[in-house]
């Protein structure tokens, strides 16, 4: 039987990572569509990569977040039995 990674309780806990999360791919967005300094190949590929960097970073801190708490829900259960 296969188990699920990410629970509704865990996804909950996780809403906290989401926000920020969406808060950055809106500004790659509106960085990209409109950008509010020109183009500057070297001003706007830092300022992506700034941007980009941090979400992926948290991205991957989301992922392993998740990971624990549902483990550590896991524990919980089995202990309580």
């Amino acid at each position: 039987m296969s188990e699920k990674v990410f629970d509704r309780e865990t996804l909950l806990d996780l809403t906290v990572n989401f926000i920020p999360l969406g808060i950055l791919v809106f500004f790659i967005g509106a960085f990209a569509l409109f950008p509010p300094w020109g183009v500057d190949p070297l001003v706007s590929g830092l300022q992506f990569a700034i941007v980009g960097v941090t979400a992926l970073l948290l991205v991957i801190l989301t992922y392993y977040a998740g990971k624990a708490v549902s483990k550590a829900e896991n524990e919980m259960e089995a202990d309580g039995e």
